[in-house]
């Protein structure tokens, strides 16, 4: 029998769950700012890949604390935390794990057993991805897609959940293995970490000179991340949305007949659809966090150059002109508008 009280639905279960989680967002970017001063939109970048699944790409020079907010953000959201230094030595076991003979002391029998290497975390920080082997950068791409590594015989999956920040400094070329484009492809978003402001910076250096200490809590844990990666995909996005972020995409190949004159002439080749399913699902998360239940046109256009900046390759006169790949982003985002807009 029923006892009068009904459940609530999923839609307002949903609802529910986001009002939560940005109200932990708030808390967590409240945390964050105990350590990392400044850098607002790389923090909602981080969090927005996080929340779908995605890795993340972070391009910046040496200094500016890319290493510091891994480390926090991991803390803040209560996960397992992980860092990988990539060099030219590093092999494809010293990240994955590798099997050990061991021998049974009851019986003397030996047997194989497999140590985890430190991709098994929810959190793994691939410093200067650039300075290992491909050998080394293919075996991190298979745990990256897959979320499973394969040795030997075995495959063993990885833990949930798990992301993958990886850091690249853009500046040294020297003795590097520039990443494919095949496995640029599978990182969500690409996030430039600039120089901070001047009051920023003067505010960093007396955190870190003086006798200042951060006390950081845990806002979500690993249950909630997943949680709100399930409903990211239940954020309803309108079909002229859709559509937009399919004709941003389109618009930056330069085979497409309808492709703009300075794409035609400035790019060597365009996003593939990958880049459109990460601007939607990116746009989704972002509303989420905003405190929005759908997403809308705006959300595209914020999350354009992260998601699309390492998918659209300029061609030798462009990168002789300075024009880069954030400029023809920004160009096509003049360029296409969204359907509804228009009269």
């Amino acid at each position: 029998m029923s006892d009068g009280i009904s459940s609530p639905a999923p839609e307002d279960q949903d609802i529910q769950t986001i009002k939560e989680l940005g109200r932990a967002y708030e808390s967590m970017t409240q945390q964050l700012s105990q350590v990392i001063v400044g850098q607002t939109d790389v923090i909602e970048q981080v969090l927005i890949s996080l929340f779908c699944k995605g890795h993340v790409l972070l391009v910046g020079v040496p200094g500016l604390a890319k290493t510091l907010l891994v480390s926090t953000v991991a803390e803040s959201l209560h996960l397992g935390f992980k860092r990988i230094q990539f060099t030219p030595d590093l092999m494809p076991s010293d990240i994955t794990g590798t099997d050990v003979l061991e021998e049974d002391r009851t019986t003397g029998k030996r047997v194989f057993r497999f140590i985890h290497g430190p991709l098994f975390s929810n959190m793994v920080l691939a410093d200067e991805i650039n300075r290992t082997p491909p050998k080394t950068q293919a075996a991190l791409l298979e745990a990256m897609q897959e979320r499973r590594v394969t040795i030997g015989e075995e495959t063993y999956t990885l833990p949930k959940p798990f992301f993958v920040m990886a850091t690249q400094n853009p500046i040294e070329q020297e003795g590097t293995y520039p990443l494919p484009e095949a496995q640029l492809d599978r990182f969500m978003l690409n996030i430039v970490v600039d120089y901070p402001s001047a009051p920023e910076e003067s505010q960093i250096i007396k955190q870190v000179t003086g006798t200042y200490k951060a006390n950081v809590k845990p806002v979500l844990s690993g249950e909630d991340i997943v949680r709100l990666q399930n409903i990211v995909r239940r954020v309803p996005a309108a079909d002229h949305v859709i559509d937009y972020a399919r004709d941003v995409t389109r618009a930056s190949r330069p085979n497409e007949p309808d492709a703009p004159g300075f794409v035609k002439e400035m790019v060597a080749w365009g996003a593939g659809p990958r880049a459109g399913i990460n601007l939607i699902l990116a746009a989704k998360a972002r509303a989420i966090l905003q405190g929005r239940f759908h997403a809308i046109t705006e959300d595209v256009q914020a999350v354009a150059l992260p998601v699309l900046r390492h998918r659209v390759m300029t061609t030798f006169n462009a990168e002789s002109a300075g024009v880069a790949s954030d400029d023809i982003v920004k160009m096509l985002l003049d360029e296409v508008k969204p359907v509804h807009s228009l009269t």
